[in-house]
């Protein structure tokens, strides 16, 4: 698949700021240790929810992150390409391609997350309005886990970039908090852009 195709991909996905909005938006996160991690559960996070008909959440971001994706009356991928930022990988499967939540679940947790409503939580799980959810290799998403920017970042150096931004970009709107390890990972993160 050609950059040129990549780029296109990440038009996609929306609200990723340029380097000076998140810079900005960084400086207004509060930073905090981590809190409330041993009662997190994944239900707390409804997720996967109805978008329009019987598409929901996962199916519509595997349309909108892939190419020539073709559906049935169920809304499922029968076919369509998909090309992970994060690896490089390219997939022509739906079941090598899970929907990663660029700040995870339980991360979103322990920054906060934990005092939401259930409804809160619920439009954070599929929120299809900012940087939060993307197409990515399955076992790359599953190394990823609930890992912030200071334990994981993605394997392709080139995406750094994209991915310090849209973390930032998602903790802002959401009011979520950061570590101090966080902070420093996501500032040299953005110096790849």
């Amino acid at each position: 698949m050609s950059w040129v195709l990549a780029a296109l991909l990440l038009a996609e996905v929306p609200g990723v700021p340029t380097v000076a909005e998140v810079l900005n938006r960084l400086e207004t996160l509060e930073v905090a240790e981590e809190r409330n991690a041993s009662t997190y559960d994944r239900v707390l996070f409804p997720h996967w929810s109805t978008v329009a008909g019987t598409c929901n959440t996962r199916e519509t971001v595997l349309r909108r992150d892939g190419f020539d994706v073709v559906t049935d009356a169920a809304c499922r991928s029968v076919s369509g390409t998909w090309h992970s930022p994060y690896d490089g990988g390219i997939w022509t499967k739906d079941s090598d391609v899970d929907i990663d939540h660029m700040v995870p679940l339980k991360e979103a947790w322990r920054s906060g997350a934990w005092a939401w409503t259930t409804e809160q939580r619920r439009r954070f799980a599929n929120d299809l309005d900012g940087p939060q959810l993307w197409a990515v290799t399955d076992n790359v998403n599953q190394a990823k886990g609930d890992k912030d920017p200071a334990a994981w970042r993605p394997p392709r150096r080139d995406f750094e970039c994209v991915y310090a931004k849209s973390w930032i970009a998602v903790k802002h709107a959401w009011t979520l908090t950061l570590q101090a390890e966080e902070k420093t990972a996501l500032l040299d993160m953005l110096l790849t852009c």
